[in-house]
């Protein structure tokens, strides 16, 4: 598979994985198991979590040398820091334009999917800023480990769908439009990867920043929502499959490097 091929298939990978969990709406009457939802959430952590490190920010310290030198550090530490700072910030916003004291069932599916949609805006951009690191290196290394990030997001997507568009068939008792809405709450991702891959082959020097940003971003998602998800009471089954996700990626990383 060529180089293209890679970025085309990691890039709309991350939104058919959303499309697939809001497919659920068709095979489960009620909610996702509990303890499939928890694997879920656990692999996407552990592969996240070292697709962060990986893709992102030893990448980051390898092009921040280059400009840098000694001071490599200063704009992959400030720029993680960023990326979670964008994200808490976001949050912050989005409960502010959206502060209905109403608790319906419509109300909260509405603002689930208007949080899920937000959220995968900076998800797009890091596989963006990864698959343009990979072109501008070139090599077969840089695209598995750009895919890997996109697998990675993928996974947890395929849980986020599903979140969607369940509660949505519930309030809506239309099985089609909750797929649909599901489905579109992930296609801000491709999109967003798109212009991240271009915003970051057009300015390679913001590359460290760019992946740092998007690492921090990614950080802050997995420590904010996916490992609170992956645990209930004191069932290790969600830590042991983020132990596995993470050891997965470590493993493709490896090899491919």
């Amino acid at each position: 598979m060529n180089h293209f091929w890679i970025t085309f298939f990691g890039i709309c990978f991350i939104f058919i994985m959303t499309t697939l969990g809001a497919a659920l709406v068709f095979c489960f009457k009620k909610e996702i198991p509990d303890k499939l939802s928890r694997g879920f959430f656990g692999l996407a952590s552990g592969i996240m979590l070292a697709a962060a490190i990986w893709s992102l920010l030893l990448p980051a310290l390898e092009q921040a040398q280059k400009a840098w030198g000694r001071y490599e550090f200063v704009p992959v530490l400030l720029g993680f820091l960023f990326g979670g700072a964008i994200l808490m910030l976001a949050e912050v916003l989005f409960k502010k334009i959206d502060n209905s004291p109403k608790k319906n069932d419509v109300v909260l599916s509405r603002k689930l999917f208007m949080a899920v949609t937000l959220h995968n805006v900076p998800e797009g951009l890091a596989v963006g800023f990864a698959f343009g690191l990979a072109s501008t290196l070139g090599t077969t290394a840089a695209y598995m480990s750009a895919l890997g990030l996109a697998v990675g997001i993928g996974v947890q997507n395929f849980p986020e769908g599903a979140a969607v568009a369940l509660p949505l068939r519930k309030t809506t008792n239309n099985s089609i439009k909750a797929f649909v809405y599901g489905s579109v709450s992930g296609i801000v991702e491709p999109i967003f990867a798109v212009i991240g891959y271009i915003f970051s082959m057009t300015l390679t020097v913001l590359q460290p920043w760019l992946l740092a940003i998007s690492a921090g971003t990614m950080v802050y998602v997995v420590m904010d929502e996916l490992l609170p998800l992956s645990k209930s009471g004191t069932s290790s089954f969600g830590t042991w499959s983020g132990m596995l996700g993470f050891a997965l990626m470590m493993f493709f990383d490896i090899i491919f490097v």
